[in-house]
This record gives structure tokens, sequence and C-alpha cells, in this order.
């Protein structure tokens, strides 16, 4: 079934709405264009909740866990939103939106500023080249400051509109360039009354404009000689409605935007897209969703059009669907969901006559894990069921086992995304298909921080894995190095084979580039990955009965072990970038305990009456912080956590790690 969204491309923008209190922008946005007909609270207090929250989690938690994409329509245009959490674990969310999306709305808060959050969103949309506005909500709170959140993003900006009061006295708001007056009447503002710009802010709005045409005539020739010239400018937003008015004037339509696919059959060559429904179609699956009627998949369509009975083909793996039934027509421009599509987050599909792909996503990698397993062996088809669509759902969801303990292990961006895991692994018979009785439960082991290994010097081996037990023998030697790679490597792990001569059959070399990436998967130090390892093979030797693709496979992982030791290995550690936001009074506690956690404090501004701390701390240090933190700053504190890297820990740390993963070896 697709399910499509409707209107020519000219008609209809392709937007992101994020930040806070993004979801009662999103429920007005819905209301005022009539798509609902009640505004709810995003909390659920009145037992129903956000439109765009639709998973009970995301109602009970009052958070959004999953984007969600709806449309609406405004002054006869449509517009595709896609709404998505605030919170840096569901980080993954908001990049799969970005690659997508046209346009979109940075929502801001008037009281609290721009938190590490709403920059770290920020620093996404530049990284995908996505135009936004920025909405500056909550004007009518006590503390309400909008130019203070202006410019901690320090963006060359123009603000488009001014508040006609603050706090108390916030009033409507005044569009500089049309130079009116909006206000905002009836029980939710659904009444917009304009009126010509009040006596008394006629100054700051002239200052305010003189800014704004200044902005905009530094990428606008037209209007930079009409302000050269000091003719006179004419017009040819904490209100909704002008927000939408806004979206259809100041951000693009897909057709507007120029997107590129490369060519897979002429060595990836870049090729513009040009937005033609009549072109060949190109769409981007963006984001999977599994449920009870299979999985329903996200395309942004970027050329042609996709119609029901349509064969379309899959570039990444070459396999040919065919479009079942629902909405006859999507467009180029816009986002519909197909069920019965088999791909990953990422695949590129057309109609087979080309061979395009889209440029994928940035995923960022796995901070944090936990071991789970069901309670009971009945539930352990279930429980794998859930883990398996968990992960083609969300890229830096990761499910690996532990060979040791043969734990299930999953990994994740923090506490809170494994959290919210374990709760979808415990609700998950609601979802899954042809399923009877309890719900699949899981215990859960105490949350443990994604340590790696690498090398940091230079080390030989020469290794021969020889072994005769009566009949065909092992027989294999693998001689070469290993080492560092540089830190700008865009690779963590590099084989390579520089032998002179057929000292090896070439046949063998793959089992011998999987050996010593088998190897790497466990370092010697505390049993993490290693990572950052060039691994070079130069000489060795091979049996004509006795070799095999088992013994260079084991040959491998034991010259690997060999030399480890000699590579002078370390510990990486992720570290955290940790914004603090506490009363003043609270300052210099805050900031030694920060120092007890072996952080390093890399800045410290004043907020009014508070303290703004920016700090980068190791995430072993930071478990249960926030609990720490209500009891330092009387319950008036508050942070926020985001990955930064990882990096080696200190001499005595490594030892203390060491010692543990040696004591927990024996102990088994």
């Amino acid at each position: 079934m697709v399910e499509g969204v409707h209107g020519t491309p000219a008609e209809h923008r392709n937007l992101c709405s994020h930040r806070l209190r993004k979801d009662h922008l999103t429920e007005r946005i819905l209301y005022y264009t009539g798509r609902i007909h009640e505004i709810h609270e995003v909390r659920g207090r009145d037992g129903v909740g956000a439109k765009m929250d639709s998973m009970d989690l995301e109602r009970e938690k009052g958070i959004t866990i999953q984007s969600a994409a709806t449309y609406c329509t405004w002054n006869g245009y449509q517009i595709n939103i896609i709404d998505t959490p605030g919170h840096v674990d569901f980080t993954i969310e908001v990049e799969r939106a970005l690659r997508v999306l046209d346009g979109a709305i940075l929502v801001l808060c008037s009281v609290g500023g721009v938190q590490s959050q709403s920059i770290t969103v920020d620093r996404q949309m530049r990284r995908y080249q996505v135009p936004r506005l920025a909405f500056i909500n909550k004007l009518d709170r006590m503390g309400a400051d909008p130019w203070k959140a202006r410019s901690k993003l320090r963006h060359h900006s123009a603000a488009i509109q001014v508040p006609i009061g603050l706090e108390d006295d916030f009033q409507g708001l005044i569009d500089l360039v049309k130079l009116k007056a909006y206000y905002f009447h009836g029980s939710n503002g659904e009444k917009v009354v304009t009126e010509e710009v009040p006596a008394h802010m006629e100054a700051i709005v002239a200052e305010k404009r003189r800014e704004l045409i200044e902005v905009v005539s530094e990428v606008d020739d037209k209007l930079a000689d009409a302000f050269l010239a000091d003719e006179p400018i004419s017009s040819d937003l904490e209100g909704v409605q002008p927000l939408l008015d806004g979206v259809l004037s100041y951000l693009p339509c897909p057709t507007e935007v120029s997107n590129f696919a490369l060519d897979q059959s002429k060595n990836e060559d870049k090729v513009l897209l040009a937005g033609n429904p009549d072109g060949r179609l190109v769409a981007l699956a963006f984001k999977l969703e599994e449920g009870r009627f299979g999985q329903l998949t996200f395309l942004r369509i970027y050329e042609g059009v996709i119609r029901k009975g349509d064969f379309i083909v899959n570039i990444n793996t070459g396999k040919k669907i065919k479009v079942s039934s629902g909405h006859s027509r999507g467009t180029c421009g816009q986002i519909v969901a197909v069920f019965g599509v088999d791909c990953a987050s990422g695949d590129t599909f057309t109609d087979g006559s080309i061979r395009y792909t889209m440029t994928s996503m940035n995923v960022p990698e796995p901070v944090m894990s936990l071991a789970v397993q069901p309670v009971s062996k009945d539930s352990g088809g279930q429980f794998s069921k859930a883990l398996n669509r968990f992960q083609k759902e969300d890229p830096t969801f990761r499910v690996g086992l532990d060979p040791e303990s043969g734990q299930t292990i999953i990994s994740g961006m923090g506490e809170l995304h494994l959290d919210i895991y374990v709760e979808r692994i415990r609700e998950s018979t609601r979802y899954l298909p042809l399923m009877t009785g309890n719900r699949v439960d899981a215990t859960v082991g105490k949350p443990r921080v994604n340590f790696r290994e690498t090398v940091t010097q230079r080390a030989e081996f020469d290794y021969l894995h020889k072994k005769q037990t009566g009949g065909q023998g092992q027989y294999g030697r693998v001689i070469g190095f290993i080492e560092p790679l540089p830190a700008d490597s865009p690779t963590k792990f590099l084989f390579e084979n520089m032998m002179v001569g057929q000292a090896i059959p070439s046949g063998f070399i793959p089992a011998i580039e999987k050996g010593f990436k088998e190897a790497a998967n466990s370092g010697s130090l505390i049993g993490h990955p290693v990572e950052n390892v060039r691994i070079v093979l130069t000489d060795g030797a091979s049996h004509a009965v006795d070799s095999s693709e088992l013994a260079f496979k084991l040959a491998s992982i034991y010259a690997f072990r060999q030399c480890y030791t000699a590579a002078k290995p370390v510990i990486l550690e992720p570290i955290m970038l940790v914004e603090l936001k506490v009363p003043t009074e609270f300052q210099g506690t805050v900031a030694g305990d920060i120092n007890k956690r072996k952080g390093v404090i890399v800045g410290n501004d004043q907020d009014g009456d508070d303290s703004v701390i920016t700090a980068h701390v190791p995430l072993n240090n930071m478990f249960g912080y926030s609990t720490s933190l209500r009891s330092m700053t009387q319950g008036k504190g508050e942070f926020t956590m985001e990955y930064k890297e990882h990096s080696p820990v200190s001499q005595d740390v490594q030892m203390q790690l060491v010692n543990t993963y040696k004591a927990t070896k024996a102990a088994e």
C-alpha cells in the first residue's frame, strides 16, 4: 500500500520541526490547518496526548521517540511535516529527517535559550545544508528574551518579526516585511487580526527592518541596489499562522533545491536531479517501521513517480519489487509510505533503467551497552524478533552476542535510548504478529560503557600455525606488521596484502583478513573491539597438502594476539560534551564535582542568574549524574549530554580496567 501526499512539486514544502516544545507547535499547525479539531497536551495528562506522539511510550513519558510524518494544506499549498525527537539519544531520527527534507523549523525557547541539543541539531542542519526558520516561542512567559536565543546560535541572521511586548505584556507580533501588526484572538489564538504598527513601536521596527534588509541585501543584488540607492523597499512570525506563511515565502519547494545522485554505472559520477515528474524514478528509503502488517518504508521521491502496480528496483541489493495496493500515485518531491518493501534504511530505488544511488545519512556510533535476556525460554523467539525489528528501524540500535558469557548485548546512544528499547522489548507482543499469551519480559544487566582498544606503535608478527593429528593437518604461516591508522582515517580497520610473489596462494588471503578482523573484535586488554588499526601482510608460507582457509584464519588470529602487546595498546573511552545550567550560587560545587569526575571544563558563561558550564567528561563517570546534580543544586540544575569522541584513558584508569577484566575472567 502506498500512503502518500498530494499536489505537484511546486505546490508543497517538505520540512522538519524541531526542539523545545516543538510538539506544541506541530499540534497547533495541524489544528490551524484543519487537520485536527482539538489541541491536546503533549504529556498526555488529558488522556489523549499529542497527535504526532502515537506510541504508548511517547504518551506515557511525554517525549517524542520516533519521528512521525504528516501533511497539511495552507493557502493552497501542501506542507509535508516530519516531527522529530528533541533528546540527543534519538539523534538518528533527526539525521534521517534532515537527509530528505528541503527546509526546517528550528524551535527555540525565549526563556531557556539555546540549549546544547539545539546547537547539535543546528550542526546537523548545516551538514545537510538545510535552510531553516528559527521559531522562538514562549514569549508570554516570565524571563522571555528572544534576542538572547538568536545571538547564541551565531548565525548571520535577522529577525522577520518583533514581538509587541513580552512576558505578561505580550500582545502580538509585527511583521518587518509587510510592516503590519498581528494580534491573535479566540480561545486558541485561531483568529488573526491585522492592524497598523503601533506608534510606540515605530523606532524599533525601523531599526530591525534595516537589519533585515542589510542581511538579505548580501545575497540579493536587486535588493542591495535599492538599499544602497536609499530607494523605498516594498513588500510584494509567536503566531503559528504567520509561521506557515513564512514556510511558503522563505523555505524552498522541492523544485527549488539541487539534489544530486551518484551514477553507479559511471564510477559514481554526480548527477543533478531536476525534480521532474516525467523523469526516471529515483527514491530514497530513509525510515523503516515494522508493525503488525509488516515493514512500512518511508520513501522520499527525488525524480519521477511511483504508481500502484509499478515495479521498482532496489539499487543496493538488485531486488525487483512490485508496489502493492494503496493510493495510486506519488510524485517527485513527495514523501510516501510503502508496505511490503524489503530494504534497509538508506537504500535507493529506481525504475531499473538507471543505477543511481543517493548519498546516505550520517550514523553515529553507539556509546553504551546493556546485557538483556528473555526471562523464559518460551519467549526467546519473540525476544529475537523484537530485537531484529528494532535494528531495522534504528541504525544506532545494535545487537550483539558476548562470545564469552553468551549474553545478548544491546547498544545505543545513552541511558534513555536503551531504557526505551527495554520497555519496547517488554511490550513487543502487541506489535508482533501471530503471538499469544504473555508479554515478552527481559532481565537487564547494568549499563556498561562501550570502551575501545587501539595500538600506539608498530609491531611485527611472524606466526606459524602447524598441527598434525593424523590425516590432513593444518599449516599456515603469516608474516607482517600492525600499526595505528592516521587520526583522520575514514576507516577503523584496514587490511593490506603487500606480499610479493605467491608464498601464500591468493585463495587464502580472504581467510587471513577474516582472521585478523575476528581477532580485532576482542582486544586482550579488556576484551573490547580494537579500532584504528592497520594490518599489513608482507610474507608467509603454505603447505601443498595441509594448508587450508581454517589454518590461515587461525594463524592470523594467533599472530594478532602475539604482537598486540608489543604494539603498546591503550583503552579508549567515550568522552561526552556536557552542558550544565545551574544557579550561580552552586557554580563552585558543580565545577568541583565535574573535576572529581575527571572532566575538563571548556566554557563558563553567565546567563542571567545562571551559570552555563560546558565540559568534556568521560561517560563512565556520568552514571546517575541527574540525581547528583539535583542534590547539589536543590533541584534547580539541569544538564544535557552528547557523544564527542573516544579518547585514551589515563594510565591509572587503564590499570584498574585491566585488573577488573582479569579478575572477572578468573572468576569465570
